[in-house]
Order: C-alpha cells, then sequence, then structure tokens
C-alpha cells in the first residue's frame, strides 16, 4: 500500500489534507516539525490543536523531538525576504527523513491548502528534496478547498492561530507590512 506521510503544522489545515490522501488511496500518517513557529506558546497551542484533529480523525502523528528554533533562526536570519524557502527546506527535509525512515514512500505538506502559501517554491522546494532522499513528493494544489477544511474542524473548538507562524508573518499582520 502506498503511504504518506504529511507535514502538518495546524489542525485547520491537516483535517482536508488528510481526508484528500485518503482518498487518493494513501495509507496517511502526520509529522509535526515546526522550529518556525514563535513563540514557544503559540507551538505548544498548535501543537495540542493537532494531538486533538490527530485522534478525532484516527491520524497516526510522529511529533518530532525539541523545538529546533536556533535552527530555524540560523537559516533565514540574514535571509528575511527568502526566509519562506529556507522554512519549507529546512521542515519538508526533515519530513522527508522521517517518512524515508518509516517506511512511507511520499511525503506532502499541509501548507499545500493555504491560499497564503508560496506553492511554486514549495513544489520546488519538496521535488528537490524528493530526489535527495529517495521518498516521492506529493504536491496538489488544495487552495479551493482551505475553507472546507476549516468548516470541518469548526464544530471540534480547535484553537485557531492568527498569522503563518513565524516571527516575521506575525509582525506583517499587526504591523500590516509586506516584505515579501
Amino acid at each position: 500500500m502506498n503511504k504518506v506521510l504529511i507535514h502538518v503544522c495546524c489542525a485547520h489545515c491537516a483535517a482536508y489534507t488528510a481526508a484528500y490522501w485518503r482518498q487518493q488511496g494513501y495509507d496517511v500518517g502526520g509529522f509535526w516539525y515546526n522550529p518556525n513557529i514563535h513563540p514557544y506558546t503559540e507551538h505548544q497551542q498548535r501543537l495540542e490543536s493537532m494531538k486533538s484533529l490527530a485522534q478525532d480523525i484516527d491520524l497516526p502523528l510522529i511529533i518530532a523531538k525539541g523545538y529546533d528554533v536556533i535552527e530555524y533562526f540560523r537559516r533565514v536570519a540574514g535571509h528575511e525576504t527568502e526566509r519562506c524557502r529556507h522554512c519549507f527546506d529546512l521542515r519538508l527535509t526533515r519530513t522527508a527523513e522521517t517518512a524515508y525512515n518509516n517506511g512511507f514512500n511520499a511525503f506532502t505538506t499541509t501548507l499545500l491548502i493555504s491560499p497564503h502559501q508560496k506553492h511554486d517554491i514549495i513544489r520546488e522546494t519538496g521535488d528537490k528534496i524528493a530526489e535527495e532522499h529517495s521518498v516521492e513528493f506529493l504536491y496538489a494544489d488544495l487552495r479551493k478547498r482551505y475553507s472546507d477544511s476549516r468548516h470541518m474542524t469548526k464544530p471540534m473548538n480547535l484553537y485557531r492561530q492568527q498569522y503563518c507562524g513565524c516571527i516575521y508573518s506575525e509582525w506583517e499582520r499587526y504591523a500590516e507590512v509586506k516584505t515579501e
């Protein structure tokens, strides 16, 4: 059976994404690795919400140990205009490694359902990492299903974040500026 490991970063995007890949015939697992989410309390709120969803939808969830925020900042500091590329590379590389080491033959990400993410960079990054790690990257443009995923999770009363996750996106949201 084909098995896909989905990099998950919030419960609301994970609900439809997991259902979609199951409908495509995949055995689905989730992987939590998000050192970009800042501050730590936000990271933990999102993780707890993801754990709750995983239990509700019977999604096996692998949680990376620790909070690798130092590695995240090493990669993006001084590269703020390219921060998303560095962030995607960090998180998707760890996802591909985890997929390979746990018997998954493919990986993908919930980032592909968000209308706020840069699909061209995600796809390019995923394809590059797939070649390097001998595990397939599955791309699907799920942006039109974003509201469906949020509707699926609304009755679950899960935590709803207000920004992408990194300190830069938080600043952009509340300062109403765009750097990219």
